[in-house]
């Protein structure tokens, strides 16, 4: 058979060429598309994921919230002569005071944190348990002091057993009295100002510390002049002295004051404040207690950064 070079179609191949070449695109397109959707979708369920989790945090946050508040109103619903424990119950109010401002000054939550503000949760309702148990036991040892007292009067025959019975009873009322006349104090804060007399939270700015608070109403003491002192605790548990380096007496013993002020006491709410000019001052918790008539009445302190 003779070859005839007319025969050959030239364009058949090329042709054929540029089909596979867009059928190939094509294909890589659709790939890429599906690639991208893939992406788009798990991007979106990352987002849904970040939006579960950032709700199911704020619903953590509410409900510490609340428990933290029910139990603020718990410890306020507490009752309590003992002066000991009013004090310790004080700082307690404080501190859960300062954990619910923190609380509801937070912006960013994870569950470390949530972890962290239940820890704090958690040791104030064990101090809360705590104060109720020693309030349930000292009620029933009242109960038991009223029904030995009531059963001892009964047995007592004689005019002696009377005379005894009756001193007690008096020794027992004028410890009462005693008791209800002391001053007490409310409401203490200590506060940072610098030489503008602004509040301010930094340790290198403040010039000088206020112990402010209420001194309480009470009926039954004595009215008249009471000198009032305050002791500032340092973050590493040093007073800061008073500048004429002045001291009281406490428990029997001699100790430096930081700052003192005279006022006049009768009977009636006397809201006051103690100044104290303070230099080359550090970061840090500084402390401050209030003591009148030899007895220390509250206390409060103030973190410096």
């Amino acid at each position: 058979m003779e070859y005839n070079e007319n025969d050959y179609d030239y364009n058949d191949y090329p042709q054929q060429e540029s089909g596979s070449s867009i059928k190939g695109l094509k294909i890589a397109i659709i790939i890429l598309l599906v690639i991208l959707a893939a992406v788009t979708f798990l991007f979106w369920r990352q987002v849904q994921a970040q939006k579960a989790q950032n709700a199911e945090l704020m619903v953590d946050k509410d409900t510490l919230t609340n428990r933290l508040t029910v139990l603020l109103g718990e410890m306020g619903d507490l009752k309590v002569d003992n002066d000991t424990m009013n004090v310790a119950l004080m700082q307690q109010r404080h501190v859960a005071d300062s954990l619910l401002d923190r609380l509801k000054k937070e912006r960013s939550w994870n569950y470390s944190k949530i972890k962290k503000y239940e820890r704090e949760l958690g040791t104030l309702r064990t101090a809360m348990q705590g104060f109720v148990r020693q309030i349930d036991s000292l009620n029933r040892l009242n109960q038991q002091l009223v029904g030995e007292n009531l059963r001892y009067k009964k047995e007592m025959s004689s005019l002696r057993l009377r005379t005894e019975a009756a001193e007690e009873m008096t020794q027992e009322l004028n410890n009462k009295v005693k008791r209800g006349s002391q001053l007490r104090a409310r409401e203490v804060v200590l506060l940072a100002y610098n030489k503008r007399n602004k509040l301010v939270s930094k340790a290198k700015q403040t010039e000088k510390l206020v112990t402010e608070f209420v001194l309480a109403a009470n009926d039954l003491a004595i009215p008249g002049e009471r000198t009032v002192y305050v002791r500032i605790i340092t973050p590493d548990a040093d007073i800061l002295g008073s500048p004429d380096g002045g001291r009281f007496t406490f428990a029997g013993e001699s100790i430096p004051y930081s700052a003192k002020r005279a006022v006049d006491y009768q009977g009636e709410d006397l809201p006051m404040s103690v100044y104290y000019d303070a230099t080359g001052l550090y970061a840090g918790q500084y402390t401050v207690m209030v003591y009148v008539d030899g007895q220390m009445i509250g206390q409060s302190d103030v973190i410096l950064k």
